[in-house]
């Protein structure tokens, strides 16, 4: 091989390597920071009348965990959305080697309750589902992020 192809070679490899070490540490700032997002335009907020809320039959009030280190955890539903993750700042913390430090969140929406992954490394599984955007959660369907599983219940 001349010596022309033997420094083409060694050049491809080179920014390969640098093309893997980039990716690692941008993996690596996503699992410790959460994922970048642009910010919003500032703007003012319109006024929303919200009418009192009030839990139907048929809602859930709580969310259970049913596997993992935290089962038999319960957590009252209200109007605040609940965080998950090893976050110590989350709403369900979760000492999870499987776990994002903000992995996903559970929030209500037009009467049901909505489950999110927030960019987490090892996703976030409804039933047996990859969630990917924004999904409505059922009564009784399990949620798995790592090890724990939760549900929600009336």
């Amino acid at each position: 091989m001349s010596e022309l192809t033997l420094l083409l070679i060694r050049l491809a490899f080179l920014a390969a390597l640098w093309f893997f070490v980039i990716a690692a540490v941008g993996v690596i700032r996503t699992d410790l920071f959460g994922p970048r997002t642009a910010p919003a335009p500032a703007r003012k907020p319109a006024k929303v009348v919200k009418p009192p809320s009030r839990a139907k039959k048929g809602d859930p009030r709580q969310l259970i965990v049913t596997g993992g280190p935290l089962q038999g955890t319960i957590i009252n539903l209200t109007e605040t959305p609940i965080t998950i993750g090893r976050a110590n700042d989350a709403t369900l913390v979760l000492s999870d080697d499987y776990a994002s430090s903000r992995h996903a969140r559970l929030f209500p929406q037009d009467g049901q309750w909505i489950v999110e992954d927030l960019g987490s490394t090892n996703g976030t599984f409804l039933e047996r589902s990859k969630v990917t955007r924004p999904t409505p959660v059922p009564l009784g369907v399990p949620i798995r992020i790592g090890k724990t599983v939760i549900e929600l219940r009336k």
